[in-house]
């Protein structure tokens, strides 16, 4: 199964955050943790991360935090998900290691390359202007939560 790791959800969560305030300001971990309930630590990290990968600049002192390094259009997913967890495979034909025991006799290693290309162009062509360009989903009224839970 081809899966986005919790860290690379949460990069994209903070990046999406950071560019619906535009050029309003910057935006601290702890109001992106406490906002996202995500854990203080590792969004710190998450975030150095991307500050080291030139996706976040961050700014020190008491009007401090984090704001996006460039335009939100110029930001690709594919930007974010590398930065987090490295090159995107889809299979493990070829590692640092070297390639695996079935290189020379495997028989699908190159459509699957071909897969990991598209998924790569899809992920390259979908940009953080376009995450934020997505409407939340707008809260339920107390009513409708009551009917909700009366009707489970």
């Amino acid at each position: 199964m081809l899966r986005l790791s919790k860290k690379a959800d949460y990069a994209l969560m903070a990046m999406k955050h950071l560019a619906l305030l535009g050029d309003r300001g910057s935006s601290s971990a702890r109001e992106i943790a406490g906002q996202y309930g995500i854990p203080i630590e590792l969004l710190a990290k998450v975030l150095q991360r991307l500050v080291r990968r030139g996706l976040l600049a961050s700014h020190q002192g008491t009007h401090g935090g984090y704001q996006l390094a460039r335009g939100p259009r110029s930001i690709s997913i594919a930007d974010v998900i590398q930065a987090i967890d490295g090159p995107v495979m889809v299979t493990a034909c070829s590692t640092d290691e070297g390639p695996c025991d079935q290189f020379a006799k495997c028989n699908v290693r190159d459509p699957l390359w071909r897969v990991r290309e598209k998924i790569l162009s899809a992920l390259g062509e979908c940009t953080i202007a376009e995450l934020a360009a997505d409407a939340p989903p707008a809260p339920a009224s107390p009513r409708e939560a009551v009917l909700h839970t009366n009707v489970s």
